[in-house]
């Protein structure tokens, strides 16, 4: 048999292995999704949560009263911004829609009077029924997403799991990982642990810098609709808030809703400004606040991200683009941690490293040596 032949037949069979084992836990966590959406979410909690938990215990507090604070703490403020935020957009949402009757209006007027001398009726039968359709769904629109006993359902389940989970991760998260991993071999679990506690280390710089870069998107959008007078700032600043966790798409999705809100309220000027305010609140993120505050352990490439993000988000839709980038973070700190030769120095290298410079550059680290003559003649390149 020619050598390429069984070469190729040797990759074809163990890229099939390969495949139908990402097939087969794709099919898993598909099944499982129940349950292992929890649990991440209450990994990312815990991420944001245990330093809090770890600092009230330095300061003399019993872990479990310092688990017991933060969660009440963090449920409070959490129930509070979310109450406020809902009773703003329902209060808000007649105004808007008044205000999208009176553009659809201005609308039907230009295509019939402007340059383009459409029938009356039909545009006329257009607007009316579009206008019918949101005066009907109105109170859809506010309350009617959440009446149906089976959505209530799911998310109370999800989130009573989630809480519980959290509370047990809080409390006892490295007792829960060594547990686990003594399904290792004896002589690589103190590796895999610390590629762990490594790996978990960059999730909690993640979800830090995550919510502080998104906590300034939506300031400054928000502010930005304020200042506009755009109606629904609020409402709008906080999707951009929860929208900036999922990067790109989740920025992208929730600034072109402020930007429509802007143009069916306000016009295309408007529209156009707050189009701009995005664009540089981006750009801020983009160069300024994710280096920073991210650096070099937590960074990704950005084809990383958009490719981690589709398939989170074809595997469990909107909370699985949510895990994705988290997830990616986490295995690219662990699997530097285990494919290193030092552990402790590769994170330590990447942890201090210049965030200003690229992580994946275009261009060699180091030129070519130029040829060094021989005492023959011939040329040679040393190493």
């Amino acid at each position: 048999m020619h050598p390429v032949v069984r070469v190729a037949a040797e990759w074809t069979w163990r890229l099939l292995v390969i495949f139908a084992g990402l097939l087969t836990l794709g099919y898993i966590v598909a099944r499982l999704d129940t349950v292992l959406i929890p649990v991440g979410l209450a990994l990312l909690a815990s991420a944001l949560l245990v330093p809090l938990v770890d600092w009230l215990q330095e300061k003399g507090v019993p872990r479990s009263a310092a688990v017991v604070v933060v969660l009440v703490a963090s449920i409070g403020v959490v129930a509070g911004i979310m109450t406020f935020v809902v009773e703003q957009f329902v209060a808000g949402l007649p105004a808007l829609t008044d205000q999208f009757e009176a553009s659809i209006a201005q609308i039907q007027n230009w295509f019939t009077s402007g340059p383009f001398h459409f029938s009356e009726d039909q545009i006329h039968q257009a607007g009316d029924s579009v206008v019918k359709s949101i005066q009907d769904n109105r109170e859809q629109l506010t309350s009617g997403a959440l009446t149906t006993a089976t959505v209530i359902g799911e998310i109370f389940t999800g989130a009573l799991l989630t809480l519980f989970t959290l509370i047990f991760f809080l409390y006892g998260g490295s007792q829960i990982w060594e547990f686990v991993t003594r399904l290792v071999p004896a002589a690589s679990r103190p590796r895999v642990r610390l590629a762990g506690s490594q790996g978990f280390g960059s999730l909690i710089g993640y979800v830090r810098a995550t919510v502080a870069v998104a906590a300034a998107d939506a300031i400054g959008i928000g502010a930005g609709l304020a200042i506009l007078g755009v109606p629904l700032a609020l409402p709008l600043a906080s999707l951009v808030f929860i929208g900036a966790f999922i990067p790109i798409v989740g920025a992208f999705l929730t600034g072109f809703l402020a930007v429509l809100v802007a143009l069916v309220t306000k016009g295309f000027l408007t529209a156009l400004i707050v189009l701009g305010i995005i664009i540089g609140v981006m750009q801020l993120e983009a160069h300024v606040l994710q280096p920073l505050l991210l650096g070099r352990a937590v960074r990704l490439h950005p084809l990383a991200v958009v490719l981690a993000i589709t398939t989170g988000i074809v595997l469990a839709g909107i909370v699985g683009g949510l895990l994705a980038v988290p997830i990616v973070a986490v295995l690219n700190t662990a699997v530097r941690s285990l494919l290193s030769g030092d552990p402790e120095a590769t994170f330590d290298a990447i942890e201090v490293d210049d965030p200003a410079v690229p992580l994946y550059p275009a261009e060699p680290d180091e030129p070519d040596e130029p040829e060094h003559s021989r005492s023959d003649g011939s040329h040679d390149r040393r190493p």
